[in-house]
């Protein structure tokens, strides 16, 4: 089939791949020139495991291409997807559809036939019938149809969960486009990946209320790791205690600084100003949010409770600044506000992450930026870890001691055993580990 994405991000550039992949022709739609060129050059503007081989493949093919000229990327779609930013608006924290209605617009004007029109941005309730009113006011004679097809992709692991999902939601009424969606997936279908089809609103809202869950799990694990340390209990072993029944399961309950990252800061958020547009407060939800914004502020003052109490005049080795490891993705990463809370304390912070120095830069004026954790620890009153990289699981321990001045370790993870962390000569923090 004949597939245009609008959007050439994190969602559209992994579902374009992917769906190329699949045996798809995708054309790749965006505005800004310069992420087209780099794309046709195969540098990717985002890190995803997999993903740049994954592109060169299906470019080499023939199947993926790229181009800044949505005209003529839509004449003869059979399926246009929307994949553009739904940020959180400034001043009120409703998600901000201005890119997705200005693609609306532009897919009518361009459209010259039968198509079915999809939007995979996580959108509110309800703004597929907003999509749908501007495409019939502006292409008032052509059948189109529009679809809610939600995506639940994990930055990190964007590309298998695309082919090995957990489900597929499609939010439509239309026959002739629930086709078409078959069509689409049917290699997944052959694979056995269950295929929801639901009413478009229904869809809208799965999305939400899944991330709003998920950041439930999360918060509510956090929360009993306070809890753990007051009461001098082990928070894994209660994670894995709890974990264990069936009806609970083992995912997302790990302790740590907090959630961040592209969804579930600003979907959270949405999905509590829904709620209240409609008069229905979902008061789980806001305690979530609001929790999970005070515990990034509690880890900074954790980390100047190993420093003595005070943290001025004194250096902090941060390792780890991305919301969580195998992305470059810095939006509302624990380490902003972990690293704010330090400098604003008086510290120094020298900070290494494998992947997210670079867009970290622009975000932390101030920061000391090193080569690797042994050189960001070199000097240091502290260290300690924010992200979970592979890299930062089988450091040297003794070697990293050695460096500082200090050998305090804030492990916000919980990565390392203790008693490794001791017999190597730190004074060790964890979470929730009594």
């Amino acid at each position: 089939m004949r597939i245009t994405m609008i959007g050439s991000g994190y969602v559209g550039l992994v579902s374009g791949a992917c769906f190329s992949d699949f045996g798809h022709d995708v054309i790749c739609v965006d505005k800004d020139a310069a992420k087209i060129e780099a794309l046709k050059a195969g540098r990717m503007s985002i890190y995803e495991p997999g993903l740049s081989g994954l592109v060169a493949t299906n470019v080499n093919a023939g199947r993926l291409t790229f181009t800044t000229d949505l005209k003529s990327a839509v004449a003869g779609a059979d399926a246009i997807f929307i994949a553009v930013g739904t940020p959180s608006r400034r001043g009120d924290g409703h998600a901000d559809l201005t890119y997705v209605f200005d693609a609306s617009r532009e897919i009518a004007e361009a459209l010259t036939g039968p198509s079915v029109v999809v939007t995979k941005s996580t959108v509110p309730v309800g703004t597929g019938d907003k999509v749908e009113a501007i495409l019939r006011e502006i292409a008032p004679n052509l059948d189109v149809a529009v679809v809610s097809n939600p995506e639940f992709l994990r930055e990190g692991a964007a590309i298998g969960d695309f082919k090995r999902p957990d489900r597929i939601v499609i939010g439509t009424e239309d026959a002739r486009a629930m086709q078409v969606m078959r069509d689409i997936y049917r290699p997944l279908y052959l694979n056995e990946s269950p295929i929801l089809f639901t009413a478009r609103r229904t869809a809208e809202l799965i999305k939400y209320a899944a991330n709003a869950f998920l950041a439930t799990k999360i918060t509510f694990i956090n929360e009993i790791a306070d809890l753990c340390e007051a009461v001098g209990a082990n928070v894994q072993d209660v994670s894995r205690g709890i974990g264990l029944d069936n009806r609970i399961g083992s995912k997302f309950l790990h302790a740590g600084p907090g959630y961040g990252g592209s969804c579930f800061p600003k979907d959270t958020l949405a999905l509590l100003k829904t709620a209240e547009d409609f008069g229905t407060p979902i008061r789980i939800v806001e305690a979530v949010v609001e929790v999970n914004d005070s515990r990034k502020l509690a880890m900074g003052r954790k980390v100047i409770t190993a420093l003595g109490g005070k943290a001025r005049g004194k250096t902090v080795a941060v390792l780890g600044l991305t919301f969580k490891p195998n992305t470059d993705d810095m939006r509302d990463a624990p380490s902003l506000a972990i690293i704010q809370t330090l400098l604003d304390a008086g510290a120094t912070i020298r900070a290494y992450d494998p992947e997210g120095m670079e867009p970290a830069r622009a975000m932390l004026p101030g920061v000391i930026f090193c080569t690797d954790a042994y050189e960001a620890a070199a000097g240091a009153d502290a260290v300690t870890i924010v992200t979970e990289w592979d890299i930062f699981r089988a450091l040297d321990l003794k070697r990293l001691a050695a460096t500082m001045v200090t050998p305090v370790m804030v492990d916000l993870r919980n990565i390392y055993p203790p008693i490794d962390a001791e017999r190597a000569g730190f004074t060790y923090y964890s979470i929730g580990r009594g």
